[in-house]
């Protein structure tokens, strides 16, 4: 009897170890899978990544203008160079819209990377501190002005800036149009220019590009003298900036039609005019700009 129950057990045992072992291959194969679809996707993502072009490609200083595929190929062809504008959006007078500081950095990085010759703009980034929020103060006081607190404005900084570090930019620079955004920009550079003191890349916040005294360069080259202060956040050396990008925002046409087409004692009126004392304007912010980044050794050999 006994030996004849002993291949009953054997059986029965060997019907419940069966489902493991089949449960293990079945993992293992499974793994397998999971690896090989894994290895394909990455295949399949170095191919894509380096796929020619299927078109010609724009020509454009704004990263945010650009396919993918453009921004690597400027990349492999030496465009090295990220500039990262700061502006804002604050109250500007009851002529000149919000994004002020924007507007200006539109034509000033645009003029910055055509100089360096080998560099892109990264998005402006227009969100900054402007003031207390809960309770209100400086231009938070005026409906439509957007604040972010300074750590905000820092965090959102060196995510951009580590973004762009990961893609091959190897000179980072940082230019603000705005006082509020000096400070932040200056923490933003020294720390990460440390953290990344072992790798080829640099990051420099250049205030040279705010601190450009343009009242004397415009007295001096020009011979424009703004002679008094209408008592607005608003100044003839600012609007003429701002025109170069769109006389629109700075309401042209309807002030002209008010009789109101002049700032601080400057009429801003012919448009053209204006636009051309911009231009200079712009260009000369950009020189100082640059002859700061050579003194810093970011623009050797160039």
């Amino acid at each position: 009897m006994r030996s004849c129950r002993r291949p009953l057990l054997l059986g029965f045992v060997a019907a419940l170890l069966l489902p493991s072992a089949l449960s293990a291959r079945q993992a293992e194969s499974g793994r397998e899978r999971l690896e090989r679809r894994s290895a394909e996707r990455a295949a399949a993502l170095r191919a894509e990544l380096e796929s020619p072009r299927p078109i010609d490609a724009i020509e454009s200083v704004w990263i945010e203008e650009l396919t993918w595929m453009e921004v690597r190929d400027r990349l492999a062809e030496g465009a090295t160079t990220a500039i990262v504008s700061t502006g804002g959006v604050e109250q500007n007078g009851p002529y000149v819209a919000l994004g002020k500081h924007n507007y200006i950095l539109e034509s000033a990085c645009e003029i910055l990377a055509l100089e360096l010759g080998n560099a892109l703009c990264a998005p402006v980034i227009k969100l900054v501190p402007e003031g207390g929020i809960e309770p209100k103060s400086g231009h938070m006081r005026y409906p439509g002005t957007i604040s972010v607190r300074q750590e905000t404005f820092q965090m959102m900084l060196t995510d951009v800036v580590r973004s762009l570090e990961a893609h091959g930019f190897t000179e980072i620079v940082l230019i603000g149009d705005s006082g509020g955004n000096q400070s932040g920009m200056a923490a933003v550079a020294e720390a990460l220019d440390a953290e990344w003191a072992e790798r080829p890349v640099s990051v420099v916040h250049v205030p040279e590009y705010y601190q450009a005294d343009v009242s004397a360069f415009m007295a001096d080259s020009l011979g424009i003298v703004e002679a008094k202060n209408d008592g607005f956040h608003d100044f003839y050396w600012v609007t003429a900036q701002q025109m170069v990008t769109d006389p629109a925002t700075v309401r042209y046409e309807e002030r002209v039609r008010a009789g109101l087409a002049h700032i601080n004692g400057v009429s801003i009126a012919p448009a053209e005019e204006s636009i051309e004392v911009g231009r200079a304007i712009l260009e000369y912010r950009v020189r100082e700009t640059v002859e700061a980044l050579r003194e810093r050794g970011v623009l050797d050999g160039r």
